[in-house]
């Protein structure tokens, strides 16, 4: 049955060469699928978060990161998938005969560990939605609430991943589902623009269009709009809020451009396009799938949600917050989220006001006297101040639905943010737990057996599904820190075996890109491993030093380094292991 949906698909794409003009892109849309999948992940709670904050922090100017990340992306995906569907051999088994089986194993070892791991932090945001946005006040911020609604989305998940394994018509009514769920998250946030520019309320001349063009003096520089507030503070406390917002600057920098292109979506695209039957004569297919089903998508979704948040937060607070009254500053709903830097700039002072309250013993008592501390000394600062500490803070799903009320009004825009971050973060469930069944049967060397993928993928969900009792355990910041790390890590890894891979005439044999052709492919892909090499510095780097450069003392950044120094020697002994 597959077979033959595979021979019809082909021949579509031949009739529709054979007739040229708009036939071969109206046959492209029509057949295109694993683009999709990748555009669903993308535009997961990651994505998501990484452009709502990079909006609050850097504003528009900050526009040209998911530009750049994105194109990256696209190169190396397309060169991985031109890889595969020309030799038709599976990724994994390509690296571990072609190039080092230490690589291959530690590609798929830290696939199945972002996917198991991330899993949780969508079913996170999914019950945060609900609970906040959706249907606000109904829900108990207890387990058992949490626990029920991550099995109302994990029994629905787990049946599309079914459906997708089967192929046919149930993998067909699969892609309509995912393509209604990224499209009705594309529709939610481009409206929110449109509405605004129709207002006149956006600058796209003197802002926006200048925030496309790369300035990566941002890793050492406030943007404009924040430059301005720091240089209104008192000059003793300038240095604190630049080393502060130079911080969470690089920290979001690093995370948008993690979650455009993970290392498990670098496994997710040869395996779905190899499950659909694809070979050489849909490579063409492959690079428009990836424009039109994932790149075009993110760039309109991650940009207007930039877009709508800079408006909304950047350099800004509401009312309350800029209040003299302390009563009325401790009202605002971005009060909790700056106590930390607020406190952090109170104890900064010759005679800290928080000495007495730093020295009671925990409790109710103590937390009521700090927050009363805090506001009250809030609200002598100067508003530009208080604006600086509002930028630093991460805002929840229900503060962020206000980027939305521009277009529809406070309490319409809670229910559609609800719903635009509900679709992306159950399509990223289903992808996670989709990408892991192709991870297991890989491991098991059962590629065909729907039973082995349907096991990997059911165990990422129930993890997920878990995630009341590990995620807001303790072990959190342990597992960020091991899935992002180790998963920026080995991106370069994963685009070096793709690169040694298109270079490798033993596997690509009479398709081996030649001449003009193969200089090209190795310019882009060679700048694409320069830049997640670039990326996984960078993460290494905040780990190891701190916004002013000084080495921190020994802490998981020396334990990630000395991990990275044990990973290098066993990969080095490994490329004596591939078959020559």
């Amino acid at each position: 049955m597959a077979g033959s949906k595979v021979s019809a698909d082909r021949k579509i794409l031949v009739a529709a060469q054979e007739k040229g003009g708009l036939f071969v892109p109206l046959a492209f849309l029509r057949l295109s699928g694993p683009g999709w999948l990748q555009s669903a992940i993308t535009l997961g709670g990651g994505s998501l978060a990484s452009a709502l904050y990079l909006g609050c922090l850097g504003g528009t100017a900050m526009l040209w990161l998911n530009l750049v990340a994105i194109i990256v992306g696209v190169i190396m995906l397309s060169a991985i998938s031109y890889v595969v569907l020309s030799s038709g051999k599976r990724p994994y088994e390509a690296i571990n005969e072609y190039v080092n089986p230490v690589l291959g194993v530690g590609w798929i070892t830290a696939t199945i560990l972002a996917n198991i791991i991330w899993c949780m932090p969508q079913f996170s945001l999914c019950y945060d939605v609900i609970d906040k946005n959706l249907f606000p006040g109904e829900l108990q911020n207890a387990d058992s609430y949490k626990l029920g609604v991550s099995a109302v989305l994990l029994i629905p998940a787990a049946t599309l991943v079914w459906l997708s394994l089967l192929g046919g018509i149930a993998g067909r009514i699969f892609d309509f589902l995912l393509k209604l769920l990224v499209g009705m998250v594309v529709v939610c946030f481009v409206a929110v623009v449109v509405k605004l520019t129709m207002q006149s309320e956006l600058d796209w001349t003197g802002q926006i269009l200048p925030g496309l063009i790369p300035d990566f003096s941002q890793w050492w520089n406030p943007t404009a709009t924040i430059g301005s507030l720091i240089a209104a503070a008192p000059e003793g406390v300038q240095s604190y809020w630049t080393s502060e917002l130079i911080k969470s600057q690089r920290a979001v920098m690093i995370s948008t451009t993690a979650t455009v292109v993970g290392i498990n979506m670098t496994f997710l695209l040869p395996y779905s396009m190899l499950n659909r039957g694809w070979d050489k004569p849909f490579r063409g297919l492959a690079r428009f799938d990836l424009i039109t089903g994932m790149a075009i998508p993110f760039v309109l979704v991650t940009g207007c949600i930039i877009i709508a948040s800079a408006y909304s937060f950047h350099g800004k607070a509401d009312k309350s917050f800029l209040s003299d009254d302390p009563a009325v500053v401790q009202q605002s709903k971005f009060f909790k989220g700056a106590s930390k830097n607020l406190a952090g700039r109170m104890r900064l002072e010759q005679n800290n006001p928080l000495a007495e309250i730093d020295a009671m013993a925990d409790g109710k008592e103590k937390n009521a006297a700090m927050n009363a501390a805090i506001a009250d000394y809030t609200s002598k600062m100067s508003q530009e101040e208080r604006k600086l500490s509002v930028t630093l803070v991460k805002p929840n799903a229900e503060q962020l639905a206000l980027s939305l009320k521009p277009l529809l009004g406070e309490e319409w825009a809670n229910r559609v943010f609800g719903i635009g971050v509900l679709g992306m973060g159950f399509s990223t469930i289903i992808i996670l737990m989709m990408i892991n069944g192709y991870a297991f049967g890989e491991l098991f060397n059962m590629p065909s057996s729907i039973v082995v993928k349907m096991i990997g993928a059911v165990l990422a969900g129930i993890v997920g599904f878990l995630w009341p009792l590990i995620w807001e355990s303790d072990s959190k910041t342990w597992l960020v820190i091991m899935a992002s790390t180790f998963g920026a890590i080995l991106l370069p890894i994963a685009y070096v075996s793709f690169f040694a891979l298109m270079n490798n005439e033993r596997l690509l044999k009479e398709d081996l890109p030649r001449g003009g052709r193969r200089v090209i492919w190795n310019c882009l892909m060679v700048f694409g491993v320069i830049a997640a090499l670039a990326q996984a510095g960078s993460s290494l780097y905040t780990k190891l030093f701190d916004a002013s450069g000084n080495l921190i003392a020994l802490n998981e950044g020396s334990l990630i380094l000395g991990g990275i120094i044990a990973f290098a020697l066993v990969a080095l002994m490994g490329f004596s292991a591939a078959k020559k």
